[in-house]
């Protein structure tokens, strides 16, 4: 007999530090969306959360970038699992679908006509493995927990989670699980997700929707970073929802726990930054040469600008990305591209190598 009392008798297996080969993380969405590992998005009833999700949804199947993303950071057309019960396939998912011009192709559902999907059934990963499923999104976590788990035990909780991380796990797949938050708004947004606490500490993201104080447009929303294990916290997303999906308008620096304050700071900020790192890249890009984004992007981190200020200055300054065999450079014009002889320039050119 063991010492807590059972007749199982397991073998000691131990693994050293030093037979661990260190692999970095890998992501769909740094650093909002890694692969491999569960991401929950949460917020209240009827804010938008399926539809942003949607609208991800049709940007990776069609190979586009993703949100604020630059054009060099979009990887090709993906795989995306979207199973929900909340609407349905023919009258409304793929509707928003096709109007957030994602490829129909891409997108794929597992049918539940004679069962229905938990975390635990072995089609997810079938589905994944089959199909090259890049995303695997449940929506919402209450329809796929299971029947037979309360969302308030965490013992039940931790262990149809633990299904999923295994999926994540084995198959690299990224998996988005959309949840209700509950009512008790006087808490952090960390504490907000409806059911055990288990279930918060399972994800290694935490995403959440919040309405914004703008009085003037009442689809106006924050995307925030509630809780990020593995990367710094991101910058809010703002977003408007409509009929048939949704804007993405804008990225700004806002905590999750400033979003959800009944005193979160309107939109519209000063642009004081903004306008400074559009006036460095001017500079730094005045002689009309492509430069290498890489070595662009350094300067402007080592002259104090955070990257969502880099990225509205690039857009504002009209600077262009173009590539050239496995590199990017950044131009004020269309112009020309480097050519191959400008690997011999020198350093005082501030050109790459």
């Amino acid at each position: 007999m063991t010492a807590n009392g059972s007749n199982d008798t397991v073998t000691l297996e131990i693994i050293r530090a030093s037979e661990v080969t260190p692999r970095e993380v890998k992501w769909l969405w740094y650093p909002y969306i890694p692969f491999g590992k569960i991401t929950l998005l949460q917020g209240d009833p009827g804010d938008g959360k399926s539809k942003f999700m949607l609208a991800l949804s049709a940007l990776l199947t069609d190979g586009k970038p993703l949100p604020f993303q630059e054009a060099e950071e979009a990887s090709g057309p993906m795989t995306v699992i979207y199973q929900t019960t909340e609407d349905d396939a023919d009258d409304t998912v793929v509707p928003r679908f096709i109007a957030s011009g994602g490829n129909r192709d891409n997108l794929i559902f597992i049918k539940e006509n004679e069962k229905h999907l938990t975390f635990g059934d072995d089609r997810l990963q079938q589905a994944i493995e089959r199909y090259n499923v890049k995303l695997l999104i449940l929506d919402p976590l209450s329809s796929y927990i299971g029947e037979d788990c309360s969302m308030n035990d965490a013992n039940k909780t931790r262990t149809e989670l633990n299904h999923l991380i295994k999926i994540g796990q084995e198959t690299g797949c990224a998996i988005v699980v959309v949840a209700h938050m509950n009512k008790n708004r006087d808490t952090s947004p960390l504490y907000r997700t409806n059911g055990s606490i288990d279930i918060a500490a399972a994800a290694r993201s935490i995403l959440a929707v919040a309405r914004t104080q703008n009085k003037e447009n009442l689809s106006e929303r924050y995307m925030v970073q509630v809780k990020s294990n593995l990367a710094p916290t991101g910058n809010a997303i703002v977003f408007e929802v409509t009929d048939k999906g949704v804007n993405f308008h804008d990225e700004i620096e806002l905590t999750a726990d400033e979003a959800f304050s009944l005193f979160a700071p309107k939109l519209g900020r000063p642009s004081e930054k903004v306008d400074g790192a559009v006036a460095f890249l001017k500079e730094l890009l005045s002689d009309g040469r492509p430069q290498l984004a890489t070595e662009c992007e350094t300067k402007l981190e080592a002259a104090g600008f955070k990257k969502s200020t880099i990225k509205k200055a690039k857009k504002k300054a009209g600077v262009h990305s173009v590539k050239e065999g496995f590199l990017w450079y950044w131009a004020l014009t269309m112009g020309e591209k480097p050519k191959e002889e400008r690997q011999a320039v020198t350093a005082d050119d501030g050109l790459p190598f």
